[in-house]
């Protein structure tokens, strides 16, 4: 692999399709980003940029998937907080090194989640779901298809005093079809994936997760403006190549990610669900994922989650 790493050093970069590697279904707010950060990339450096979803086990499929490939530039990681900070939190054992196994490339951005119940639900408030889970302790359900999804509903839980139950899925659009169809009474659902559900009326938003209201929905609260008090969860998504990439290809591709996030199409979308565009260096990014491991486990603590 090194080897291969160094010969495409001393090559122009790049000169042949790329692929991103996203650890979400198709639909996820990741998966959507990775595709606009793809077109803006294959439209700036004239090469094909291909999104590969490899969903599934917390993320872990994608995560060793690169962890194991040539660090040469072409195979890129596009992931969040669940693989790179919370993870370690939530497991007692990882497949993968979350610092060791990835070389840091570039945060991207940071985005809020949306509580969300059925349209059709009796639930039409924060207060409301409260009440209903005090009611009936045990019998209400969450769905959640990440780390940040999961730990977001616990946090409520345990801040809220009320006990309900997590319902795993690979991703959030999976749990998103079963809150549809009714399977599930509510999750929490990054903007991307939910607003689009939310304004076509199939589900309702109850809050914002994070510590101020979007543009996207600026009538809706936020958790702790409905009563949760100190409530406030964000997630955050970056860009790693597999460990060894040499320094000037990990360079380059900073340099490509932090101008395509800055093309007309790129900052529409993210202005589209209020997502906020936050890029760093490679060193920056190291620095912030250690920082957030920190918080991550902070959280996860306090909400009483147990390593599986």
């Amino acid at each position: 692999m090194l080897a291969t790493a160094a010969a495409a050093q001393a090559q122009p970069y790049p000169t042949r399709p790329m692929t991103i590697v996203v650890p979400f279904a198709a639909g996820s707010g990741t998966d959507q980003l990775a595709r606009s950060l793809a077109q803006a990339l294959g439209a700036q450096y004239k090469v094909p940029v291909i999104v590969d979803n490899r969903a599934g086990a917390s993320g872990f499929l994608a995560a060793q998937y690169v962890a194991k490939a040539v660090p040469d530039g072409y195979t890129v990681l596009m992931t969040t907080n669940t693989t790179h900070a919370a993870n370690e939190h939530l497991f007692k054992k990882l497949p993968y090194d979350p610092v060791k196994d990835f070389t840091p490339v570039a945060l991207l951005s940071k985005g809020h989640m949306l509580l969300l119940v059925n349209a059709d639900s009796a639930i039409k408030s924060v207060a409301d779901l409260i009440a209903a889970a005090k009611k009936s302790p045990g019998k209400l359900n969450f769905g959640s298809g990440s780390s940040s999804s999961r730990v977001a509903s616990e946090s409520l839980k345990q801040m809220a005093g009320i006990d309900v139950v997590n319902v795993p899925y690979k991703s959030n659009p999976m749990a998103i079809t079963d809150l549809l169809g009714g399977q599930v009474d509510f999750m929490f659902a990054d903007t991307p994936t939910a607003l689009p559900q939310v304004k076509s009326g199939k589900l309702r938003a109850l809050a914002v997760s994070g510590n101020q209201r979007l543009a996207a929905v600026p009538a809706l609260p936020t958790v702790e403006e409905a009563g949760v008090k100190g409530y406030d969860m964000s997630y955050w998504t970056a860009v790693y190549l597999p460990p060894g990439a040499p320094a000037a290809i990990t360079g380059k591709l900073n340099e490509m990610v932090i101008d395509a996030a800055s093309a007309p199409t790129f900052v529409a979308y993210r202005a589209s669900t209020s997502g906020e565009v936050v890029t760093s260096t490679p060193e920056g990014l190291a620095a912030f994922q250690a920082a957030e491991s920190r918080k991550w486990g902070q959280v996860i603590r306090a909400a009483g989650i147990q390593p599986e």
